[in-house]
């Protein structure tokens, strides 16, 4: 028992927040192993960042509690601040400072020992790909390059634990896979990584979920156990003509569907029977359709058929 409490890096009960009369976290539980990769999904406004800034110590429960790196998060929300990294949604860098000021900067910040700041300088450089750009003026910066030099800010002082919110909003594919890369070698080397995000295709980089909807977790486990576990209807992938109309048409049919870029995804009881059904309520709206097929459900489509049966 006493191993298993020494493993928990985050752990959280009966969690709420309100502002007034709105609820925004309300009396969620959650449990984070040190080393894990924990990734807290959710649309805008479901609660995400209100909860990740009451694990840093940045806002106070309204009720519950929990500790963050075996420090509580009511009375030692500063101890948690000196043992934590954390990335906001918005980089939390200084847009008129250098690249190198800012890494002086956050060393001060993040008390770096004098003997150590050197070195951790030029691993953030390194880690970021701005050693050639050391000089220049920070907001001149791709986004990608931002996102990576406040990741490096964040960890300057080698914390035990991450927080990052919505650490890939706003910035190109090519780089939120490389800022992805950058976390597993982080958690490999023993960082516990709780990240919230709204792209639900980046839940399957995640060892573990949680959903939120509405200030509440309505599903929680690894990406494998929430397909098995929550999807209990099947999935087909629809490319046809006019999808707006082709949705409302189903829809209409009783046919749950779900516009996935230039597709649509319905979500069926029973795909021997929907697929003749799709073909014919198409076909008769002159609506041609290219093919539909079996798939195996995203996340995306798990949270989607959370959200309608919550």
């Amino acid at each position: 028992m006493q191993e298993r409490v020494n493993n928990i890096a985050v752990k959280v009960e009966n969690l709420t927040r309100t502002f007034g009369d709105f609820i925004a976290v309300d009396h969620i539980d959650l449990e984070v192993a040190k080393g894990e990769i924990f990734g807290f999904l959710g649309p805008n406004g479901a609660g995400k960042s209100t909860t990740i800034k009451m694990l840093c110590g940045l806002l106070m429960p309204t009720e519950g509690t929990g500790t963050v790196g075996g420090y509580d998060i009511i009375s030692q929300s500063e101890e948690i601040k000196q043992n934590i990294g954390y990335m906001s949604q918005r980089f939390s860098l200084y847009d008129d400072l250098s690249v190198e000021q800012n890494i002086n900067f956050f060393s001060g910040i993040y008390s770096v020992p004098e003997s150590r700041r050197g070195l951790r300088k030029e691993w953030a450089l390194e880690m970021s790909g701005l050693k050639d750009k050391r000089n220049t003026i920070t907001r001149t910066l791709p986004g990608g390059y931002k996102q990576r030099l406040a990741l490096g800010c964040a960890i300057l002082h080698e914390p035990p634990i991450l927080f990052l919110d919505e650490p890939t909003s706003g910035v190109d594919p090519i780089s939120r896979r490389n800022f992805w890369n950058m976390i597993y070698e982080m958690a490999k080397a023993g960082t516990t990584v709780f990240v919230t995000t709204h792209y639900m295709d980046e839940a399957d980089y995640c060892d573990r979920l949680a959903l939120i909807y509405r200030g509440k977790i309505i599903a929680e486990g690894t990406p494998n156990e929430l397909r098995e576990n929550y999807m209990t209807r099947e999935v087909l992938e629809i490319e046809a003509e006019h999808i707006v109309e082709a949705s409302e048409f189903l829809e209409k049919q009783g046919i749950e569907t779900a516009v996935f870029g230039s597709l649509l995804h319905a979500t069926v009881k029973d795909a021997k029977v929907a697929v003749p059904l799709i073909y014919k309520t198409l076909g008769e709206q002159n609506i041609a359709v290219r093919r539909v097929d079996k798939i195996v459900p995203s996340l995306e489509d798990v949270f989607v058929t959370l959200i309608e049966t919550s």
